[in-house]
């Protein structure tokens, strides 16, 4: 399996954090965002990827690592920077979001799945959106899942009923998976494959009767999408060492 990292977004509501470097290659807990990520990776077995690059691209530190560039980035999302990478020329791939860390386990189960589509979900979500949000529907997306298989995702949640459990940032796609996905891609206007994030795509697909496994998860994962959120992630792992969403693991 090859795993590519999404390392290209600016991070807009990093503020001054990421003026000269992107998201990936802050600090928490000793270590940048891509040192743990690449860290979990070589762990679960997965030592050869991709890092797609955009703002401050200079920055970006990751030696072994294939780099691509987008270079419109600044105008682009998350999916786009994965066709640079292209990888329909990879195999099995597993698209990694830059802006988070997660436990070794996560991206093991990944690698071990036969699905042609599968993401890790997170049933526990509420402990962190509690800590991040002072109301948990504010940045939290619908998610619905039955027998490991997804059912819908991506829509703004108005009641918790709605959320079963949160997206990772981390999906599988094999050949075939991925082929369903340029297929989808395909059929869209060029500005919204341009801008198309992954949660969307994953609706598009089980709009085109894709099925899509989830690997549910309890906790151990954090996504950085604030200056407010690397300011707790890293109180909590001076403070907390083993909290419900500590993604670090014995010998890290």
């Amino acid at each position: 399996m090859h795993a590519v990292i999404l390392a290209a977004g600016s991070g807009s509501r990093m503020g001054r954090f990421t003026r000269t470097r992107p998201k990936a290659m802050l600090a928490l807990a000793g270590r940048s965002l891509l040192a743990w990520q690449r860290g979990a990776l070589a762990t679960a077995g997965i030592d050869e990827t991709t890092v797609v690059t955009g703002h401050a691209h200079t920055a970006v530190h990751a030696d072994g690592c294939r780099i691509v560039h987008n270079a419109d980035w600044a105008d682009s999302g998350p999916i786009a920077s994965l066709r640079c990478a292209r990888p329909a020329t990879l195999g099995d791939v597993l698209l990694v979001y830059g802006d988070g860390v997660f436990h070794p386990s996560f991206a093991h189960a990944l690698a071990a799945s036969r699905a042609d589509v599968a993401i890790t979900v997170d049933r526990q979500w509420r402990a962190l959106w509690s800590r991040r949000f002072d109301d948990v529907l504010a940045d939290a997306e619908s998610l619905r899942h039955a027998d490991g298989r997804l059912i819908e995702i991506g829509r703004r949640a108005t009641d918790a009923a709605a959320i079963e459990a949160q997206f990772t940032g981390l999906v599988r796609f094999s050949a075939a998976g991925w082929a369903h996905a340029e297929r989808a891609l395909a059929a869209l206007p060029e500005e919204r494959q341009r801008r198309i994030d992954t949660t969307a795509l994953l609706a598009l697909l089980l709009e085109a009767g894709v099925a899509i496994e989830t690997v549910a998860v309890d906790g151990r994962w954090c996504e950085v999408d604030s200056a407010r959120d690397l300011a707790l992630y890293r109180l909590l792992a001076h403070r907390s060492p083993g909290w419900s969403h500590d993604w670090r693991w014995s010998g890290a």
